[in-house]
């Protein structure tokens, strides 16, 4: 299983998202939150995702939410991998 990071940008997002959500619906934020990070966390089990619309980047979809996690796969210099949450982005933003 490979390490699973969050860049600042990322929880910056992540933040952000749980906040705007908490202010009508705290549980649902929870929830929301939940999703996010696990969909995040089983990236280090399995990378899937399609390629990103940086180069060098992928994004996973978060199941049945309009969230895309994007990563990207940083090989380091002992031979392993990791997997670097680079943003959380709401699927109506470009």
């Amino acid at each position: 299983m490979r390490l699973v990071v969050w860049s600042e940008g990322a929880r910056s997002d992540y933040l952000g998202i749980i906040a705007f959500i908490a202010e009508t619906n705290p549980v649902g934020a929870g929830r929301v939150g939940e999703r996010i990070v696990k969909t995040a966390e089983d990236l280090g089990e399995l990378a899937t995702g399609h390629a990103g619309r940086v180069a060098g980047t992928h994004e996973s979809v978060v199941v049945d939410l309009p969230y895309i996690v994007a990563y990207a796969i940083d090989c380091r210099p002992e031979g392993t991998e990791r997997i670097v949450i680079l943003r959380v982005i709401h699927t109506s933003r470009h």
